[in-house]
Protein backbone atom coordinates (compact mmCIF):
# COMPACT_ATOMS: atom_id res chain seq x y z
CA UNK A 1 0.00 0.00 0.00
CA UNK A 2 1.16 3.33 -1.13
CA UNK A 3 2.26 6.53 1.27
CA UNK A 4 -1.46 8.70 1.11
CA UNK A 5 -1.22 11.76 -1.00
CA UNK A 6 -1.59 14.32 1.87
CA UNK A 7 1.74 12.29 3.49
CA UNK A 8 3.29 12.34 0.38
CA UNK A 9 5.48 15.55 1.11
CA UNK A 10 5.40 17.79 4.33
CA UNK A 11 4.03 20.86 2.30
CA UNK A 12 1.01 19.38 1.51
CA UNK A 13 -0.63 18.59 5.35
CA UNK A 14 1.49 21.38 7.44
CA UNK A 15 0.12 24.58 4.46
CA UNK A 16 -3.43 22.77 5.12
CA UNK A 17 -3.16 22.58 8.38
CA UNK A 18 -1.55 26.00 9.01
CA UNK A 19 -4.87 27.65 6.53
CA UNK A 20 -7.03 25.60 8.82
CA UNK A 21 -5.45 26.78 12.30
CA UNK A 22 -5.36 30.47 10.55
CA UNK A 23 -9.33 30.43 10.89
CA UNK A 24 -10.03 28.45 13.73
CA UNK A 25 -7.76 30.60 16.02
CA UNK A 26 -9.02 33.67 15.04
CA UNK A 27 -12.54 32.94 15.26
CA UNK A 28 -11.91 31.29 18.68
CA UNK A 29 -9.69 34.73 20.04
CA UNK A 30 -12.87 36.89 18.33
CA UNK A 31 -15.45 34.70 19.91
CA UNK A 32 -13.91 35.14 23.03
CA UNK A 33 -13.30 38.49 23.14
CA UNK A 34 -16.29 39.71 21.90
CA UNK A 35 -18.57 37.11 22.26
CA UNK A 36 -18.19 35.89 25.80
CA UNK A 37 -17.42 32.30 24.48
CA UNK A 38 -15.76 30.42 27.32
CA UNK A 39 -12.48 29.17 25.93
CA UNK A 40 -11.17 27.41 28.85
CA UNK A 41 -7.77 28.80 28.09
CA UNK A 42 -6.08 29.25 31.11
CA UNK A 43 -3.94 31.83 30.09
CA UNK A 44 -4.26 35.58 30.15
CA UNK A 45 -6.15 35.94 26.53
CA UNK A 46 -3.88 38.07 25.01
CA UNK A 47 -0.70 36.15 25.58
CA UNK A 48 -2.46 33.30 24.68
CA UNK A 49 -3.91 35.00 21.41
CA UNK A 50 -0.19 35.98 20.49
CA UNK A 51 1.01 32.26 21.30
CA UNK A 52 -1.40 30.48 19.08
CA UNK A 53 -0.37 32.71 16.18
CA UNK A 54 3.18 32.71 16.71
CA UNK A 55 3.66 28.99 18.03
CA UNK A 56 0.90 27.48 16.14
CA UNK A 57 -0.14 28.86 13.00
CA UNK A 58 3.23 30.45 12.12
CA UNK A 59 4.96 27.27 12.82
CA UNK A 60 2.81 25.02 11.19
CA UNK A 61 3.54 27.16 7.93
CA UNK A 62 7.55 27.18 9.02
CA UNK A 63 7.86 23.42 9.02
CA UNK A 64 5.95 22.99 5.59
CA UNK A 65 8.30 25.44 3.93
CA UNK A 66 11.92 24.15 6.29
CA UNK A 67 10.99 20.63 5.38
CA UNK A 68 9.90 21.03 1.60
CA UNK A 69 13.27 23.36 0.89
CA UNK A 70 15.57 21.14 2.86
CA UNK A 71 14.64 18.55 -0.03
CA UNK A 72 15.50 20.94 -2.55
CA UNK A 73 18.90 21.92 -0.94
CA UNK A 74 20.16 18.33 0.08
CA UNK A 75 18.13 16.09 -2.43
CA UNK A 76 17.04 14.09 0.61
CA UNK A 77 14.19 11.87 0.50
CA UNK A 78 11.29 14.46 1.66
CA UNK A 79 9.78 13.08 5.51
CA UNK A 80 6.76 10.91 4.31
CA UNK A 81 4.04 8.50 5.79
CA UNK A 82 4.33 7.52 9.56
CA UNK A 83 7.37 10.21 10.20
CA UNK A 84 4.92 12.52 9.05
CA UNK A 85 2.08 11.87 10.48
CA UNK A 86 4.09 11.38 13.26
CA UNK A 87 5.14 15.42 13.61
CA UNK A 88 1.50 16.39 12.27
CA UNK A 89 0.25 14.60 15.56
CA UNK A 90 2.66 16.21 17.61
CA UNK A 91 1.88 19.67 16.62
CA UNK A 92 -1.67 19.40 16.69
CA UNK A 93 -1.46 17.51 20.37
CA UNK A 94 0.34 21.01 21.26
CA UNK A 95 -2.70 22.97 19.71
CA UNK A 96 -5.06 20.80 21.74
CA UNK A 97 -3.53 21.38 25.17
CA UNK A 98 -3.30 24.75 24.43
CA UNK A 99 -6.88 25.39 23.65
CA UNK A 100 -7.81 23.42 26.90
CA UNK A 101 -4.83 24.57 28.90
CA UNK A 102 -7.03 25.63 31.79
CA UNK A 103 -8.88 21.92 32.36
CA UNK A 104 -4.97 20.12 32.23
CA UNK A 105 -2.32 20.37 34.46
CA UNK A 106 0.11 23.16 33.85
CA UNK A 107 2.89 20.91 33.28
CA UNK A 108 1.77 18.42 30.88
CA UNK A 109 -0.02 21.90 28.87
CA UNK A 110 3.52 23.01 28.61
CA UNK A 111 5.29 19.16 27.71
CA UNK A 112 3.27 18.83 24.99
CA UNK A 113 3.76 22.29 23.38
CA UNK A 114 6.99 22.64 23.94
CA UNK A 115 7.66 19.15 21.95
CA UNK A 116 7.51 20.21 18.34
CA UNK A 117 9.75 22.79 17.61
CA UNK A 118 12.95 20.65 19.02
CA UNK A 119 11.69 17.48 17.64
CA UNK A 120 11.55 19.74 14.06
CA UNK A 121 15.09 20.89 14.96
CA UNK A 122 16.95 17.63 15.55
CA UNK A 123 15.13 16.30 12.27
CA UNK A 124 16.37 19.12 10.04
CA UNK A 125 19.91 19.17 11.94
CA UNK A 126 20.11 15.42 11.15
CA UNK A 127 19.67 15.68 7.31
CA UNK A 128 21.11 18.93 6.86
CA UNK A 129 24.33 17.64 8.68
CA UNK A 130 24.06 13.89 7.02
CA UNK A 131 24.00 15.71 3.42
CA UNK A 132 26.78 17.82 4.37
CA UNK A 133 24.64 21.08 3.80
CA UNK A 134 25.90 23.03 7.03
CA UNK A 135 25.16 26.05 5.57
CA UNK A 136 21.28 26.05 6.03
CA UNK A 137 21.78 25.09 10.03
CA UNK A 138 21.36 28.72 10.28
CA UNK A 139 17.81 27.59 10.01
CA UNK A 140 18.10 24.72 12.81
CA UNK A 141 19.24 27.64 15.28
CA UNK A 142 16.44 29.99 14.95
CA UNK A 143 14.08 26.84 15.54
CA UNK A 144 15.94 26.35 18.62
CA UNK A 145 15.65 30.03 19.77
CA UNK A 146 11.98 29.71 18.87
CA UNK A 147 11.85 26.76 21.00
CA UNK A 148 13.20 28.94 24.17
CA UNK A 149 10.74 32.07 23.02
CA UNK A 150 7.76 29.40 23.41
CA UNK A 151 9.66 28.12 26.95
CA UNK A 152 9.23 31.75 28.09
CA UNK A 153 5.70 31.96 27.55
CA UNK A 154 5.35 28.43 29.35
CA UNK A 155 7.11 29.58 32.16
CA UNK A 156 5.78 33.26 32.20
CA UNK A 157 2.18 31.52 32.45
CA UNK A 158 3.12 29.39 35.12
CA UNK A 159 4.76 31.82 37.40
CA UNK A 160 2.47 34.32 36.46
CA UNK A 161 5.29 36.94 35.16
CA UNK A 162 3.90 39.09 32.64
CA UNK A 163 7.41 40.06 31.67
CA UNK A 164 8.33 36.82 30.94
CA UNK A 165 5.40 36.23 28.57
CA UNK A 166 5.92 39.40 26.94
CA UNK A 167 9.75 38.09 26.26
CA UNK A 168 8.45 35.42 24.60
CA UNK A 169 6.18 36.70 22.21
CA UNK A 170 8.94 39.43 21.24
CA UNK A 171 11.58 36.91 20.68
CA UNK A 172 9.26 34.80 18.46
CA UNK A 173 8.36 38.18 16.44
CA UNK A 174 12.01 39.04 16.28
CA UNK A 175 12.99 35.22 15.33
CA UNK A 176 10.17 35.14 12.51
CA UNK A 177 11.52 38.76 11.50
CA UNK A 178 14.69 36.71 10.85
CA UNK A 179 13.62 33.80 9.00
CA UNK A 180 11.66 36.10 6.71
CA UNK A 181 14.30 38.53 5.62
CA UNK A 182 16.93 34.89 5.49
CA UNK A 183 14.03 33.31 3.54
CA UNK A 184 12.59 35.50 1.43
CA UNK A 185 15.86 37.20 0.67
CA UNK A 186 16.68 34.17 -0.97
CA UNK A 187 13.60 33.50 -2.95
CA UNK A 188 12.05 37.20 -3.87
CA UNK A 189 15.05 38.32 -5.71
CA UNK A 190 15.43 34.60 -7.28
CA UNK A 191 11.75 34.08 -7.96
CA UNK A 192 11.13 37.95 -9.70
CA UNK A 193 14.63 37.59 -12.27
CA UNK A 194 13.52 34.34 -13.84
CA UNK A 195 9.70 36.15 -14.16
CA UNK A 196 11.56 38.74 -15.79
CA UNK A 197 13.82 36.79 -17.97
CA UNK A 198 10.73 34.05 -18.93
CA UNK A 199 8.92 37.17 -19.82
CA UNK A 200 11.37 38.57 -21.99
CA UNK A 201 12.40 41.77 -19.58
CA UNK A 202 15.65 42.41 -18.14
CA UNK A 203 16.46 40.18 -15.03
CA UNK A 204 19.15 42.68 -14.16
CA UNK A 205 16.59 44.81 -12.85
CA UNK A 206 16.87 42.87 -10.32
CA UNK A 207 19.52 43.97 -7.93
CA UNK A 208 21.46 42.44 -5.16
CA UNK A 209 24.23 43.60 -2.97
CA UNK A 210 26.56 41.41 -0.62
CA UNK A 211 27.07 44.28 1.96
CA UNK A 212 23.79 45.03 1.75
CA UNK A 213 22.34 41.45 2.24
CA UNK A 214 25.04 41.40 5.23
CA UNK A 215 23.52 45.37 6.53
CA UNK A 216 19.91 43.41 6.07
CA UNK A 217 20.45 40.91 7.84
CA UNK A 218 22.59 41.76 10.71
CA UNK A 219 20.65 44.43 11.81
CA UNK A 220 17.73 42.59 11.96
CA UNK A 221 19.81 39.77 14.70
CA UNK A 222 21.24 43.14 16.01
CA UNK A 223 17.81 43.96 17.12
CA UNK A 224 17.01 40.81 18.33
CA UNK A 225 19.88 40.46 20.33
CA UNK A 226 19.19 44.61 21.91
CA UNK A 227 15.83 43.20 22.24
CA UNK A 228 17.31 40.17 25.09
CA UNK A 229 19.69 42.44 26.88
CA UNK A 230 18.25 44.91 29.26
CA UNK A 231 18.99 47.93 27.72
CA UNK A 232 16.76 51.46 27.32
CA UNK A 233 13.77 51.44 24.94
CA UNK A 234 15.50 53.76 22.60
CA UNK A 235 18.69 51.41 21.83
CA UNK A 236 15.58 48.43 20.28
CA UNK A 237 14.29 51.71 18.09
CA UNK A 238 17.18 52.85 16.95
CA UNK A 239 18.02 48.99 15.93
CA UNK A 240 14.71 49.01 14.35
CA UNK A 241 14.94 52.22 12.20
CA UNK A 242 18.22 50.86 11.42
CA UNK A 243 16.45 47.41 9.95
CA UNK A 244 13.73 48.78 8.50
CA UNK A 245 15.98 51.36 6.40
CA UNK A 246 18.34 48.39 5.28
CA UNK A 247 15.50 46.51 4.23
CA UNK A 248 14.17 49.26 2.51
CA UNK A 249 16.83 49.66 0.58
CA UNK A 250 16.86 45.80 -0.10
CA UNK A 251 13.65 45.56 -1.18
CA UNK A 252 13.87 48.75 -3.56
CA UNK A 253 16.66 46.77 -5.35
CA UNK A 254 14.36 43.83 -6.54
CA UNK A 255 12.41 45.94 -8.55
CA UNK A 256 9.17 44.85 -7.54
CA UNK A 257 7.38 47.29 -9.67
CA UNK A 258 8.20 45.52 -13.02
CA UNK A 259 6.55 42.12 -11.34
CA UNK A 260 3.03 44.29 -10.85
CA UNK A 261 1.67 41.67 -14.10
CA UNK A 262 2.27 38.33 -11.67
CA UNK A 263 0.38 38.16 -8.22
CA UNK A 264 2.56 35.14 -7.56
CA UNK A 265 5.16 37.74 -7.27
CA UNK A 266 3.81 40.93 -6.01
CA UNK A 267 2.16 39.16 -2.88
CA UNK A 268 5.76 38.95 -1.75
CA UNK A 269 7.20 42.00 -2.54
CA UNK A 270 4.29 43.32 -0.37
CA UNK A 271 4.49 41.14 2.32
CA UNK A 272 8.11 42.21 2.85
CA UNK A 273 6.93 45.90 2.46
CA UNK A 274 5.40 45.10 5.65
CA UNK A 275 7.99 43.95 7.49
CA UNK A 276 10.05 47.07 6.60
CA UNK A 277 6.80 49.24 7.18
CA UNK A 278 6.75 47.37 10.37
CA UNK A 279 10.48 47.94 11.88
CA UNK A 280 9.91 52.10 11.09
CA UNK A 281 6.94 51.94 12.94
CA UNK A 282 8.42 50.59 15.81
CA UNK A 283 11.64 52.43 15.54
CA UNK A 284 9.71 55.66 15.07
CA UNK A 285 7.29 54.74 18.34
CA UNK A 286 9.37 55.24 21.02
CA UNK A 287 10.06 59.08 19.65
CA UNK A 288 6.96 59.83 19.37
CA UNK A 289 3.87 59.77 21.11
CA UNK A 290 1.32 59.65 17.82
CA UNK A 291 2.39 55.75 17.06
CA UNK A 292 0.61 53.56 19.45
CA UNK A 293 3.80 50.67 20.78
CA UNK A 294 1.94 48.08 19.43
CA UNK A 295 0.84 49.05 16.19
CA UNK A 296 4.25 47.42 14.43
CA UNK A 297 3.54 44.29 15.90
CA UNK A 298 0.38 44.08 13.50
CA UNK A 299 1.49 45.63 10.85
CA UNK A 300 4.69 42.71 11.14
CA UNK A 301 2.34 40.04 12.36
CA UNK A 302 -0.77 40.47 10.17
CA UNK A 303 0.75 42.20 7.14
CA UNK A 304 4.37 41.06 7.30
CA UNK A 305 4.03 37.11 8.40
CA UNK A 306 0.64 36.36 7.23
CA UNK A 307 0.50 37.97 3.98
CA UNK A 308 3.71 35.70 2.81
CA UNK A 309 2.56 32.62 4.38
CA UNK A 310 -0.49 33.15 2.31
CA UNK A 311 2.02 34.03 -0.44
CA UNK A 312 4.63 31.45 -0.34
CA UNK A 313 1.48 28.68 0.18
CA UNK A 314 -0.15 29.43 -2.75
CA UNK A 315 3.07 29.84 -5.03
CA UNK A 316 4.62 25.97 -3.81
CA UNK A 317 1.61 24.59 -3.51
CA UNK A 318 0.97 24.40 -7.02
CA UNK A 319 4.59 24.57 -8.22
CA UNK A 320 5.87 21.00 -6.07
CA UNK A 321 2.64 19.23 -7.46
CA UNK A 322 3.48 19.78 -11.02
CA UNK A 323 0.93 22.37 -11.82
CA UNK A 324 1.36 25.58 -13.51
CA UNK A 325 3.12 27.92 -11.65
CA UNK A 326 -0.16 30.41 -11.87
CA UNK A 327 -2.74 31.82 -8.88
CA UNK A 328 -5.88 29.38 -8.59
CA UNK A 329 -9.09 31.34 -10.23
CA UNK A 330 -10.33 33.77 -7.73
CA UNK A 331 -7.00 33.03 -5.23
CA UNK A 332 -6.64 37.10 -5.94
CA UNK A 333 -9.29 37.74 -3.54
CA UNK A 334 -7.09 35.83 -0.47
CA UNK A 335 -4.40 38.83 -1.16
CA UNK A 336 -6.42 41.26 -1.39
CA UNK A 337 -8.48 40.14 1.88
CA UNK A 338 -4.64 39.53 3.77
CA UNK A 339 -4.13 43.09 3.01
CA UNK A 340 -7.39 44.84 4.23
CA UNK A 341 -6.95 42.56 7.49
CA UNK A 342 -3.46 44.16 7.91
CA UNK A 343 -4.63 47.88 7.03
CA UNK A 344 -8.02 47.59 9.33
CA UNK A 345 -5.79 46.01 12.18
CA UNK A 346 -3.46 49.02 11.95
CA UNK A 347 -6.20 51.34 12.23
CA UNK A 348 -7.48 49.84 15.16
CA UNK A 349 -4.25 49.77 16.80
CA UNK A 350 -3.57 53.24 16.27
CA UNK A 351 -7.09 54.52 17.16
CA UNK A 352 -8.17 55.88 13.67
CA UNK A 353 -11.16 53.28 13.33
CA UNK A 354 -13.31 52.67 16.26
CA UNK A 355 -11.97 49.09 18.02
CA UNK A 356 -14.80 46.82 17.88
CA UNK A 357 -15.28 46.98 15.17
CA UNK A 358 -11.35 47.63 13.35
CA UNK A 359 -10.48 44.18 14.84
CA UNK A 360 -13.70 42.08 14.21
CA UNK A 361 -13.41 43.35 10.49
CA UNK A 362 -9.99 42.78 10.41
CA UNK A 363 -11.27 39.16 11.51
CA UNK A 364 -13.40 39.18 9.16
CA UNK A 365 -11.06 39.49 6.34
CA UNK A 366 -8.40 37.37 7.79
CA UNK A 367 -10.68 34.42 7.98
CA UNK A 368 -12.11 34.90 4.12
CA UNK A 369 -8.12 34.83 3.02
CA UNK A 370 -7.66 31.33 4.36
CA UNK A 371 -10.96 29.99 4.03
CA UNK A 372 -10.45 31.16 0.22
CA UNK A 373 -6.58 29.51 0.45
CA UNK A 374 -8.39 26.61 2.43
CA UNK A 375 -10.92 26.14 -0.40
CA UNK A 376 -9.09 26.64 -3.55
CA UNK A 377 -5.96 24.89 -2.26
CA UNK A 378 -6.91 21.82 -0.54
CA UNK A 379 -8.30 19.92 -3.50
CA UNK A 380 -4.39 20.47 -4.95
CA UNK A 381 -2.83 19.30 -1.78
CA UNK A 382 -4.94 16.64 -1.57
CA UNK A 383 -4.79 15.60 -5.14
CA UNK A 384 -1.84 13.39 -6.80
CA UNK A 385 0.91 15.28 -9.06
CA UNK A 386 -1.03 15.21 -12.79
CA UNK A 387 2.61 14.64 -14.39
CA UNK A 388 2.41 10.80 -12.10
CA UNK A 389 6.04 11.82 -10.11
CA UNK A 390 5.91 11.17 -6.50
CA UNK A 391 5.68 13.83 -3.78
Amino acid sequence: MGVPVLLAHPFRPFFLLAGIYAIVVVLGWIAFLFGGWPIPLGWSPLQWHSHEMLYGFVAAAIAGFVLTAMTNWTGAHPLQGLGLLSLLLLWLAGRLAMWFAGWLPGWLVAVVDLAFLPVLAIYMAHVLISHQNRRNLVLVAVLTLLFIGNLYMQIGFATGKTGLLQTGQLLGLDLVTVLIVVIAGRIIPAFSSNWLRSNGHNPEAVKTFRWLEFASLGSVVLLLLVDWLPLPIQAASAAALLAGAANGVRLAGWAGWKTAREPLLWILHLAYLWVVVALLLRGASAFTDTIAPTVWQHALGVGGIGTLILGVMTRVAVGHTGRPLQLQRFAVFAYIAITGAAVLRLLAAAGLLDYRLGVSLSALSWVVAFSLFVLLYAPVLAAPRPDGRPG
